[in-house]
């Protein structure tokens, strides 16, 4: 007499089936992602391709190139910052160098001069440079010289952080000069320098700046006219770039929307 299976036996049959399957599956999964923490860039290629046969990029290829870093800050992302720094520095020292060249040239030395420090140039005009006495309005004979100092400005354009334009007065009297006036007279002058050289260079205009100080910085006493002729001034400061600080979020115009049209 043959046997008979039991009804319900083969429930549990294939149960034990599905879960051999599974713990089968898991198994080949760790296995695959151990292979993939050890496995070469060719046979990453491989695998890949063989999912999708248009993919030809390696996995450690960043799409666009890579981005800039502290390390590596340059065109495409190929120039050290150290050596963009370095050509930084060099502009600034030829530019110095171009500004004391045209001061002697054009015999200003006794109303111009010109210094360097922390890796800014600081230039002094004197008031009969630009103006005339109580006027903001540039002299015909100042647009020469601005002319050059905007083209100087313009050749080492990338390398500038900026340029601070500072009006300055001084006291007439033995009393402070009239508060609205003196203040108004001294940014005016500012301003129409930093105007002329807007117009005139290629520098960002966001790095052009302009500042009026009245009677109140003075470099000499007010007490005689050689110390007022010295107190009406023009000061121009120029600062180079600085790459780590600009990477730091803490350059001059970082911290401002730059609307680029897109």
């Amino acid at each position: 007499m043959a046997l008979k299976k039991k009804s319900g036996g083969g429930g549990g049959a294939n149960w034990m089936d599905t879960y051999g399957d599974m713990v089968t599956l898991l198994l080949c999964f760790f296995v695959l992602l151990y292979s993939m923490s050890t496995i070469s860039e060719d046979k990453w290629k491989a695998i890949v391709q063989s999912f999708n046969p248009m993919a030809q990029e390696s996995p450690t290829v960043t799409p666009g190139g890579e981005g800039p870093d502290a390390d590596n800050l340059g065109q495409s992302g190929q120039q050290p910052i150290e050596e963009q720094q370095e050509e930084i520095e060099q502009d600034m020292a030829a530019l110095l160098q171009a500004i004391q060249e045209f001061v002697q040239q054009t015999n200003l030395q006794d109303a111009v001069s010109v210094s360097a420090d922390g890796g800014k140039i600081f230039i002094t005009f004197s008031q009969s440079v630009f103006f005339d006495g109580d006027s903001a309005v540039l002299r015909k004979e100042a647009e020469p010289i601005l002319t050059s100092v905007s083209d100087m400005l313009s050749s080492v354009a990338g390398s500038l952080d900026e340029v601070r334009v500072q009006g300055h007065t001084a006291q007439a009297g033995n009393t402070p000069n009239r508060v609205v006036q003196d203040r108004t007279l001294s940014s005016q002058r500012a301003a129409n320098v930093i105007i002329f050289i807007q117009e005139h260079s290629t520098v960002d205009p966001a790095r052009l700046v302009s500042e009026g100080f009245g009677q109140w910085r003075p470099v000499a006493t007010n007490r005689t006219a050689e110390g007022k002729a010295a107190n009406r001034r023009v000061e121009m400061i120029i600062s180079g770039r600085n790459l780590e600080e600009e990477l730091a979020g803490n350059g001059a115009i970082q911290q401002y929307f730059v609307d680029t049209g897109e």
